[in-house]
């Protein structure tokens, strides 16, 4: 029994998100843990988080954020961003623009890795599945 490979290659949309001819390309994972500074009141731990929200929200509109996300429960490591740049310096100068870094309330560990490039459709497929904003009340 022989198999035949099915190719459905589309070339216009392999260049749009970046992949390379095997269909992948570099990301910078970073893993975002507690920071020094945790010792906010609740209005100014809230005020924090929504201008997290916002700067995540920019990235993403920018292109340069793939894909983020919190862990469930209440570890260290509190959530994940996957950058579409290729050095760890240009993860590191989007980083230094999130609010929760600036404040130390999060730091942040960054890690190159090598994915599909598709999912660079997932914050245009994410928009069709959301009724509600995150930062809506």
């Amino acid at each position: 029994m022989s198999t035949k490979k099915i190719s459905v290659f589309d070339e216009e949309t392999a260049k749009k998100y970046g992949a390379d001819q095997y269909g992948m390309k570099k990301y910078i994972f970073a893993f975002l843990y507690k920071g020094s500074n945790r010792d906010l009141s609740k209005e100014e731990a809230n005020k924090l988080q929504m201008q997290h929200l916002q700067n995540i929200d920019r990235l993403a509109q920018e292109g340069k954020l793939a894909l983020a996300g919190p862990f469930f429960g209440d570890d260290d490591l509190r959530g994940l961003y996957i950058f579409n740049v290729q050095t760890i310096a240009e993860a590191e100068a989007l980083v230094n623009s999130d609010p929760s870094i600036q404040q130390k309330s999060l730091r942040m560990e960054l890690k190159e890795w090598y994915g599909s490039a598709a999912l660079m459709a997932v914050n245009g497929i994410h928009k069709t599945l959301a009724e509600k904003g995150i930062m809506e009340e």
